[in-house]
């Protein structure tokens, strides 16, 4: 019966100690050519193959990079567009750069620790998404920043700090959307807006405000309401809203998940979407294609900027460095029937 050789073989074939075949296969410095090749041969002889684990162990890498996303009771948040999309792409990059993908659930009101996570070996970098405004997040990212540890921010930033960060231009997404609706002659733009704790909640608030200066409309704190980026949030948004139809016909959604819950409360209150009223969503999610009547909504290319903070974090890992701080992706509006008619 054949039986695996191990790192004793080696070395016994090799004429060497078990320790210089250990530090032949983790390339610690200094060896002899001679010694060196000697071992190698051995291990082709033998069909000997080290042990990654170990080898990554020994080395102080674990070839994981860690992504962190929210848990939230009852909520499957791998299941939403959002989630699966960033994650495809950070595992679809870091699989072709030889990388594994490590997935870290953290609640909301956890403490935060990212450091730990490099100091246990779990992780040679990490990729935080879901990341919010408060005290205890900013503190844990700056530890990290201030460490110099692989690290990158997906859709947050924070003002006043340079953290390294992939995100969308969701000033400009949400400011597209509103002058879309204006343009077609709603003179009203009912806005649902995310929480005020994330980055992009407020960048969307700042491009509809925009869009109305631009038009010298005034800003109208009656047409905004906040929800938190759940369908359940949306559909309980919809008496309220329903209200502001008879004067108020066009609506922006900060994403599609609200804007289709805030369709399937007002249909039950008997206004339907692309003829009692006009509707943009936010995401470009597949869903948005399958509502009766399609989602005009903005493309947010999501996979992509897994791909890019993935490529920044492997970037970072192999050179030491990461020169570009901040980056933000192009948004698209794509125009479907729950936008058919204007006021024209």
């Amino acid at each position: 019966m054949n039986t695996l050789a191990n790192r004793k073989d080696v070395a016994r074939l090799a004429g060497v100690s078990e320790a210089t075949v250990s530090r032949v296969f983790n390339n610690v410095a200094p060896l002899r050519e001679e010694t060196k090749q000697k071992v190698l041969q051995a291990a082709k002889e033998l069909n000997y193959h080290p042990n990654v684990i170990a080898q990554n162990f020994a080395k102080g890498k674990s070839h994981n990079i860690g992504v962190i996303v929210p848990y939230l009771p009852k909520v499957n948040v791998m299941s939403t567009h959002y989630f699966s999309e960033l994650v495809s792409g950070i595992g679809a990059k870091l699989g072709e750069l030889g990388y594994g993908l490590l997935l870290l659930f953290q609640t909301p009101d956890e403490r935060k620790n990212y450091v730990q996570l490099f100091h246990s070996q779990r992780v040679d970098g990490c990729i935080i998404l879901g990341s919010s405004e408060n005290t205890g997040e900013i503190e844990a990212i700056k530890e990290l920043h201030r460490l110099h540890l692989p690290y990158c921010l997906i859709n947050q930033t924070y003002s006043g700090y340079s953290f390294h960060s992939i995100d969308a231009d969701h000033v400009n997404g949400s400011f597209q959307a509103t002058s879309f609706l204006l343009d077609k002659g709603f003179p009203h733009v009912i806005f649902i807006n995310g929480p005020k704790e994330y980055s992009n909640s407020l960048d969307r608030l700042i491009g509809y405000k925009q869009a109305l200066t631009k038009r010298n409309i005034p800003f109208s704190k009656e047409l905004v309401f906040e929800g938190n980026y759940s369908r359940k949030s949306g559909y309980q948004a919809a008496k309220a809203i329903a209200t502001l139809l008879p004067s108020s016909k066009a609506i922006f959604s900060a994403n599609d998940r609200m804007a289709i819950g805030l369709m399937q409360g007002l249909s039950e209150l008997g206004f339907q979407a692309g003829k009692d009223y006009v509707i943009i969503g936010y995401d470009d999610s597949e869903i948005a294609r399958m509502t009766s009547p399609p989602l005009t909504t903005v493309r947010v290319p999501l996979y992509e900027m897994g791909q890019l903070a993935a490529e920044k974090i492997l970037n970072f890992i192999t050179d030491n460095e990461c020169e570009q701080q901040m980056v933000r992706l192009p948004v698209t509006l794509i125009e479907r029937e729950s936008t058919s008619f204007d006021m024209y």
